[in-house]
């Protein structure tokens, strides 16, 4: 807490579908409580405020993967450090794509999208997902969510009252490509989720989940953490108990933004002592 902000690394914040940076909010504050500098740039076209996209969602009609990707890159590599990278749901997924392409100190991916490889999926994740799903227009449409419909996926733990304050608060339509890619992505040959597991020099990657997710899983996130088993890169898991996809705002959230950057900071230093150690001359 005493560091000067110019020892703590940079943190980058991801947002996932149905969501914008403002659902960042609690865990902004803290990091710059902390001494970070925190950037959480919206996806591209998301840049205005959730009440705006309310009204004009077409802004994100045919967003994907890749393309949210390749922003997030840029915005990485615009860091005066490599920061830290912690994405929240397809945030989750950007995040290892970013850290698969060799960037960031170190990667969180909190109730991450699946990746490729990743084969079934939870009853509950694909009925959190039907709403867009269901219809394949909806691959190049803007989709929102019900009340209800967000209830169940997001906030589950809670009651319909306090779930409606954060959907008022929160939500916004989403693109319904990513869905789509993320579904198809086992029957096609370049996948946009796809992600290199064996990688052995990408930076260390927690996977966190929620007990009580509906979107994502404990199984899902297990799931996807057993395709890094052969890499030598760090993977590390982590459960948080009682947990709903909406963590980020969740009656645990500080809990877990702490231990985000209480685990990443741990292994950016034993990967500078161990830096430290090879660089020094034999004898």
């Amino acid at each position: 807490m005493n560091e000067s902000t110019d020892t703590k690394c940079p943190i980058v914040l991801i947002h996932g579908l149905w969501l914008t940076p403002r659902a960042w909010e609690h865990w902004i504050e803290r990091y710059t409580g902390f001494g970070h500098q925190v950037s959480a740039p919206a996806w591209p076209g998301m840049e205005i405020e959730v009440e705006a996209l309310r009204k004009h969602p077409d802004v994100m009609n045919g967003l994907g993967v890749t393309e949210v990707a390749d922003f997030y890159e840029k915005v990485v590599r615009e860091q005066a450090r490599p920061p830290i990278i912690v994405g929240h749901s397809f945030g989750g997924l950007i995040t290892q794509i970013l850290l698969d392409r060799g960037l960031g100190v170190a990667g969180v991916a909190i109730h991450p999208a699946p990746i490729k490889g990743v084969l079934r999926l939870p009853l509950s994740s694909l009925r959190s997902a039907l709403p867009v799903l269901s219809n394949p227009r909806n691959r190049s449409r803007t989709v929102a969510l019900s009340a209800k419909q967000f209830h169940y996926a997001f906030t589950n733990t809670l009651t319909a009252q306090e779930s409606e304050l954060i959907y008022q608060r929160y939500h916004v339509p989403a693109p319904g490509r990513p869905l789509f890619q993320a579904a198809t992505a086992n029957l096609r040959r370049h996948a946009a989720t796809q992600v290199n597991v064996h990688n052995d020099t990408r930076a260390p990657l927690l996977l966190i989940a929620g007990g009580a997710d509906h979107i994502v899983p404990v199984t899902l996130v297990r799931a996807i953490y057993q395709r890094y088993r052969k890499s030598r890169a760090v993977t590390d898991f982590q459960e948080f108990g009682r947990m709903p996809h909406f963590s980020l705002g969740a009656p645990q959230w500080e809990r877990a933004a702490d231990h985000v950057v209480y685990w990443a900071q741990r292994h950016i230093t034993r990967q500078a002592r161990k830096d430290g150690r090879e660089s020094r001359p034999a004898g």
